[in-house]
């Protein structure tokens, strides 16, 4: 993957720092909002960055092997533009989120289509190679 798909390599492992920022986040929050480890809640404003990162972490499970199968029917070029739109859609979620959890919609659309994007073209992919 990494030599026939560099663009998409570089776009997935921007959407890996994405993920490990957002877990800097949480660990700030953390110290900020004094929620001792291993408690996984207990103020507000880290509890909804604690969820943030977490979901991330579900969505990158539907991202990472949707850009396995999906990137040698749609491209290089296409598939790392849908990831970096990805992971422009994680950072406006996680925006919204912070600052109410009811407008994550636009940013969780942006994460949610472009997987969706890249299994449906897998799926095609394998449909017509059979």
């Amino acid at each position: 993957m990494l030599t026939a798909f560099p663009l998409t390599t570089l776009a997935l492992i921007a959407a890996l720092l994405v993920y490990f920022g957002l877990g800097v986040v949480v660990g700030q929050a953390r110290a900020r909002y004094d929620v001792p480890a291993p408690r996984a809640s207990g103020h507000p404003e880290f509890d909804k960055r604690n969820r943030v990162h977490i979901n991330t972490l579900e969505q990158l499970a539907l991202l990472v092997p949707a850009v396995v199968v999906g990137a040698p029917v749609l491209g290089d070029m296409v598939t790392a533009g849908l990831t970096a739109v990805w992971s422009l859609g994680r950072i406006l979620y996680a925006r919204a989120y912070y600052a109410d959890p009811a407008k994550r919609g636009p940013g969780f659309g942006l994460t949610f289509f472009p997987s969706l994007i890249l299994l449906v073209a897998g799926a095609w992919g394998a449909i017509t190679g059979l």
